[in-house]
């Protein structure tokens, strides 16, 4: 027999590798030995120190800005205190107590009654004085001040010729103002 007639049955005439029987042309498997898993060691380490250099970074930086803000905040030369201070800087001396303002019920009789008829209790109103006869020219006695009671106007002859009363919330010493000015001068209000 010869070579040729030998290897006709394995080849193929349309292509020239042999044919094999299905899963014969893949090598024998062999075992794979059995090995510990592969652990990679100093990752984590590496993640801390590299957070705690820039930790360290961030500190160095905010400890050289404020050495810098105190080197350029304001000095007093030759041993006098400094009058100057600061923006952010605390106040060093002691801020002093507001007093408190102390309200009284002043009455004020207003000119115009029919003016009065109109307020009620909790408006805020003007008064403003209209001078001697109104020659005097004008001017604000008190601003923005509350009304806290309407007196029943009194009825009678020339009741409505003497104005009427009205009772306003003001300082002690607005008030003051205001007795001074009703006996020298008209008043009249003027709505808030």
């Amino acid at each position: 027999m010869s070579r040729s007639a030998v290897a006709a049955p394995y080849s193929s005439p349309a292509s020239s590798l042999p044919l094999f029987p299905p899963g014969s042309e893949a090598p024998p498997t062999c075992e794979v030995p059995h090995f510990a898993p592969v652990r990679v060691r100093g990752g984590h380490g590496r993640l801390h120190r590299l957070v705690r250099h820039r930790r360290r970074l961030l500190a160095a930086g905010l400890a050289v800005t404020a050495a810098a803000l105190v080197a350029a905040g304001p000095h007093s030369s030759a041993g006098e205190p400094d009058t100057r201070r600061a923006r952010g800087h605390p106040v060093a001396e002691p801020v002093p107590e507001r007093q408190s303002t102390r309200f009284v019920a002043a009455p004020v009789r207003i000119a115009d009654a029919a003016t009065v008829r109109l307020l009620k209790p909790g408006d805020r109103i003007d008064v403003v004085s209209t001078g001697d006869g109104g020659t005097g020219g004008t001017s604000v006695l008190a601003r923005g001040v509350r009304v806290t009671e309407v007196p029943e106007p009194v009825t009678g002859a020339g009741a409505a010729a003497d104005g009427a009363l009205v009772v306003v919330s003001v300082p002690r010493e607005t008030a003051h103002r205001l007795v001074g000015a009703g006996t020298t001068a008209r008043l009249a209000v003027a709505l808030c």
